[in-house]
């Protein structure tokens, strides 16, 4: 375990998945495994842990910490593997608590050659899982000025979208852009507004990682599938780092406590709507001593629900 890593809503997501000693868990996001840690903290001998990760680094670690554990399984692939699991391992609907911590991780951003930090050199890759699909450097050599600038707008949020796809699609045609510092030179010299504390190349890494990773497609499956193999009584909790990603969570837990829609002015009673989950409390961000000890947490907010 790396001991030295404490991941945002660290004390936070241990409350609220209200960890109970014999339970069954998922951490569908292990990255060097902080949460899971705590969570084996919480489990006695009976309790069970799964753990699931793309990055083949992340699946290293765990497997180095499942051969001293035997309460661990590590499973290398999406978290949209848990319903398959879950149904080969007869758990469905079995599962006690379930942790999503979306977004890149920091060991992630840390390793120069993984390709996701502007400020450190490397070869631009941004992939989740670096020996699937579609690099950084490649996807840009290839994608069309109008997919950029939408990427860059939707998920980096950037508003100078256009004018930084218009510089990037140019510098593409005069050579390859093979390395994050390359990258982010082109985009500070097109920027036009440095926000005051922010690389100008922020938004527009975030918005590329997101296209390539897909992770704004996969995380409503998830969802789904999380609330499947949920046991009733289970908890439900995800941290979010970007606002597309909390607008899809917030939805999805808003829509399944609601329940089954019915037509105006049928007289309809509370038995016959079925709710699914139940939320729990309000979202949560990191408090000012997480925030002065990890700048990183500032975008961090957290719901929890409930499965009823």
């Amino acid at each position: 375990m790396d001991k030295g890593h404490t991941p945002v809503l660290y004390h936070e997501a241990m409350e609220a998945l209200s960890v109970t000693k014999d339970g069954l868990y998922f951490d569908a996001t292990y990255g060097r495994g902080g949460h899971s840690r705590a969570i084996l903290a919480k489990l006695g001998q009976a309790g069970r842990l799964c753990v699931f990760d793309q990055d083949p680094d992340a699946i290293c670690h765990a497997q180095a910490w499942q051969q001293t554990d035997a309460r661990i399984r590590v499973i290398s692939g999406p978290f949209t593997q848990m319903q398959t699991l879950a149904e080969e391992q007869g758990v469905v609907a079995s599962v006690s608590g379930i942790l999503m911590d979306l977004g890149v991780s920091s060991p992630q951003l840390d390793e120069a050659e993984r390709g996701f930090s502007f400020l450190r050199e490397g070869p631009l890759d941004m992939r989740m899982d670096p020996t699937r699909g579609m690099s950084a450097e490649a996807w840009l050599q290839q994608v069309s000025q109008q997919q950029l600038q939408d990427a860059l707008k939707r998920y980096g949020e950037e508003r100078f979208a256009r004018r930084i796809a218009q510089a990037i699609i140019k510098a593409r045609a005069d050579t390859r852009i093979k390395t994050t510092t390359a990258l982010a030179a082109i985009i500070a010299a097109a920027h036009p507004k440095w926000e005051k504390g922010k690389h100008p190349a922020t938004r527009s890494f975030q918005g590329i990682r997101i296209a390539i990773n897909q992770e704004l497609e996969v995380l409503p499956e998830a969802l789904v599938q999380a609330l499947h193999v949920l046991k009733p009584g289970g908890r439900l909790v995800v941290i979010s780092f970007h606002s597309l990603e909390d607008g899809i969570v917030k939805r999805f837990i808003q829509k399944e406590a609601k329940g089954d829609i019915w037509p105006e002015g049928l007289p309809v009673t509370a038995d016959m709507i079925n709710p699914t989950l139940k939320k729990i409390g309000k979202a949560v961000r990191a408090g000012q001593q997480e925030l002065g000890e990890n700048p990183r947490a500032r975008s961090a907010i957290m719901r929890i629900a409930e499965k009823l």
